[in-house]
């Protein structure tokens, strides 16, 4: 099942985060399974607890299954002051989850992060890929109802 991803990296310990990158933003509930894990060891001949570890030392990394869109929510001191907890608030009003937490549907699952290196912009949060920066209540509800709609020109 892994073969077509594992194939383009040369087994080398030097790849593992590349590819459990790769595993992951192609696993359709943007998580790392005990499968993948199994793989993985496999073809580098690393331990699986090795691999393990690197999963849960990042926390970009999941080894639970997550929503389609992961919304990371700066916490860090300079968001917060600005108003992240009201924003947290709203999200998790809004999708009806908290921290950690994945919506009935499967679209959306909500994670407060240390910082995400955007402290001018604060309070920020970044969907998938993208950061949003200096949020209002207004602007992430927007922002998450386009999402939701599959509307990809979100601003």
């Amino acid at each position: 099942m892994y073969e077509n991803i594992l194939n383009k990296y040369q087994p080398d310990k030097d790849n593992l985060i590349y590819i459990l990158h790769d595993i992951q933003d192609n696993d359709s509930q943007n998580y790392v399974s005990e499968e993948a894990i199994n793989a993985v060891s496999d073809y580098l001949d690393i331990s699986q607890s090795h691999i393990y570890g690197v999963l849960t030392f990042y926390s970009m990394f999941s080894v639970k299954p997550r929503g389609k869109n992961i919304i990371r929510l700066c916490d860090s001191p300079p968001c917060f002051l600005k108003g992240s907890s009201k924003l947290y608030k709203k999200i998790s009003k809004m999708l009806n989850v908290k921290n950690g937490q994945t919506t009935k549907d499967g679209k959306f699952t909500l994670e407060l992060v240390a910082c995400l290196g955007v402290c001018g912009n604060a309070p920020v949060a970044m969907i998938n890929n993208d950061i949003y920066a200096d949020l209002t209540e207004e602007k992430i509800e927007k922002i998450i109802k386009k999402i939701d709609k599959g509307d990809d020109n979100v601003s």
